[in-house]
């Protein structure tokens, strides 16, 4: 960790007035805290927006898994993907139903473009990828 600066911070008070009733609803134990997170946020979706270095996301998928071939459709795209698939974890929620999690490290775009690819396959009924970061400079 760098040295701490202090800084201060203007703004309305029915804004900070929200902002502390959001701390207090995340357990936050001050407001320094509540306000590094949010920076953090910042850089990696900036770093995921405009950066080339190599970074993590997590693809969450809920699926049937009787639809089509989609179980050996998702696991063909990880296979053939540029993006190294760090770990995968395969749930079954019920007879037809099951969750899959899928981290993938690469750059941004090809994460993206991975992420895409799962998402959109028929049998697919939840996607979501999750921008990671590899917590290097944060």
């Amino acid at each position: 960790m760098g040295e701490l600066v202090r800084f201060g911070v203007s703004m309305e008070s029915g804004l900070l007035q929200q902002f502390d009733e959001l701390i207090a609803k995340r357990h936050y134990v001050n407001r320094s805290e509540a306000l590094r997170d949010l920076v953090r946020a910042a850089i990696v979706e900036n770093q995921w927006e405009h950066g080339t270095a190599r970074t993590v996301g997590v693809v969450c998928l809920v699926y049937n898994h009787q639809t089509g071939d989609v179980g050996h459709k998702l696991t063909h795209i990880q296979h053939e993907s540029e993006v190294q698939v760090v770990s995968s974890m395969h749930v079954h929620l019920d007879h037809h139903n099951c969750l899959e999690t899928i981290v993938l490290r690469g750059k941004p775009p090809e994460i993206r473009q991975v992420a895409d690819q799962l998402i959109s396959l028929r049998g697919v009924k939840l996607g979501k990828l999750v921008m990671g970061s590899t917590g290097q400079g944060l």
